[in-house]
């Protein structure tokens, strides 16, 4: 079914679809002691970051170790919320940690539902900077030693173990070695034990500068430990108060979007966001959901700016939001999203880029029957090329998949960026709470929607010209090796 194209504020223009049954006071922070492991990446922010090359795998006729050969592949994708400070419910960084959780840990692994990566690895592009997945040979090595009754080796073969920050600390700061340059804080929320979603969006005065200032970095940060607990996602949006009559209102600027393994947002180097000046307005979005017991949250954005003066060689509009169950201007969004009882959906959806883009990072947002989610590239020379799958897409989880900066796709004016969303409303999807409900649009987690958050910076054909150019520079150096 198609209509006509228009503009989506820069993302490109939609091409068609088809469907198939605080205060803003500048805060001071110590700098936390107890660094990121060496792993955390320096690109957008994920539950975790991988720190090091999959580990080698156990011959066939050897039982794998803890200490040898188990303790590296927790180190590397696991610790970093299995931590006594961590969001996750047990630490596994010691044998004594990890021992009575052998069966468990077994389980979760070879189902692939531990550590959370939800992407194909099989297709598409494959490098990404926060890649926490583990090999088949990783995945065998923690089988068999479950398998082999969870030895724990030789202590001597264990790895220096990693320091990591609480999870009540700034993971950026970390990274960067410096406090933000300024925390905006919500106003308190209290969430009941029990109940149906919540909502909170309150509205902060922020003072700003005199002068445009360009993000680095921002991370959101809800309070610990409960209100990390019952917080599924947020979003933090800066708005320019009303200008004087007959000037513009300053453009809107998203600081930061989080959901549960998705707390932060780092710009490489020389990438920033433009941050207008001038006194603003911080609105929070906020979704939480009961846990059992009453929350009081008060969440906390804090944002690293370059120093004052200083322009960063490209400026990107960071995550922006993409559709993929439509928004009509004559009827109400959604209204294609219909879901029968023990039944399936697919809808598509395209944007015509209208100008040359670079792509970041890729983040679907669907509710409980969401499982799938893919996104593709027709270049306008008439090649497809899929860029990712999120074909194992679980709602407990919103995951960025940050390419690393050498796959980062590189999209001509003209390209159609194509999105793809699937739902399962049967018993065969492990999350869906009820099979035997009609599920249509809606903001609560039993209702449904689909988006994508892609992180993109949009180029001038010069740019765009420069970067593919060093692209194919380096595939033939590469080719002459």
């Amino acid at each position: 079914m198609g209509k006509g194209h228009r503009t989506m504020g820069g993302e490109g223009n939609r091409a068609g679809r088809s469907a198939a049954a605080a205060t803003g006071s500048r805060v001071a922070r110590p700098v936390v002691v107890a660094g990121l492991a060496a792993a955390l990446l320096a690109g957008a922010g994920g539950a975790s970051a991988q720190s090091g090359a999959p580990v080698a795998p156990v011959a066939a006729d050897t039982a794998p170790t803890f200490s040898r050969d188990v303790a590296p592949i927790l180190q590397r994708s696991c610790q970093h919320c299995h931590q006594p400070h961590g969001i996750a419910p047990m630490s596994l960084l010691t044998y004594r940690d990890a021992r009575p959780w052998a069966r468990s840990i077994r389980d979760r692994v070879a189902r692939r539902l531990m550590p959370p990566w939800h992407l194909d690895t099989t297709v598409g592009i494959r490098d990404y900077k926060n890649d926490i997945s583990l090999t088949p040979d990783e995945i065998d090595t923690v089988v068999r030693w479950a398998d082999a009754g969870a030895p724990q080796g030789d202590p001597a073969d264990l790895p220096e173990p990693l320091a990591f920050p609480r999870a009540d600390a700034w993971e950026v700061e970390a990274m960067l070695g410096r406090p933000p340059d300024f925390v905006v804080r919500s106003t308190p929320y209290h969430v009941v034990a029990n109940g149906q979603d919540q909502w909170w969006s309150p509205e902060l005065e922020f003072e700003g500068f005199d002068v445009p200032r360009y993000i680095r970095a921002a991370e959101f940060k809800p309070s610990y430990p409960l209100g990390i607990r019952v917080t599924h996602h947020g979003h933090a949006m800066l708005r320019g108060r009303e200008p004087a009559e007959g000037e513009a209102r300053p453009p809107s600027v998203r600081l930061v979007g989080m959901g549960i393994g998705k707390r932060w947002d780092l710009l490489p180097e020389g990438v920033g966001k433009l941050l207008p000046p001038g006194p603003a307005t911080v609105r929070f979005s906020l979704h939480y959901f009961p846990v059992g017991e009453e929350v009081t949250d008060v969440a906390e954005v804090g944002v690293w700016l370059y120093p004052e003066g200083e322009v960063p060689a490209r400026v990107t509009a960071g995550e922006r939001q993409f559709y993929v169950d439509g928004t009509h201007r004559e009827r109400l969004r959604a209204s294609d999203i219909l879901i029968p009882p023990h039944g399936h959906l697919v809808l598509e959806d395209q944007y015509v880029l209208d100008r040359p883009a670079l792509i970041q990072s890729f983040r679907p947002h669907m509710h409980m029957r969401g499982t799938e989610m893919s996104m593709a590239a027709l270049y306008p020379d008439g090649r497809r090329e899929l860029l990712s799958s999120v074909n194992r897409y679980d709602h407990n989880w919103q995951i960025a998949y940050v390419y690393d900066d050498d796959a980062q796709p590189l999209l001509p004016k003209g390209t159609v960026l194509m999105l793809r969303a699937k739902w399962d409303n049967t018993a065969a999807n492990r999350i869906n709470p009820d099979p035997d409900q009609w599920v249509v649009f809606g903001a609560r987690g039993v209702d449904e929607m689909s988006h994508a958050w892609i992180g993109i910076t949009y180029l001038d054909d010069a740019e765009y010209e420069e970067l593919a150019a060093g692209r194919s520079a380096a595939a033939e150096a590469g080719e002459s090796q």
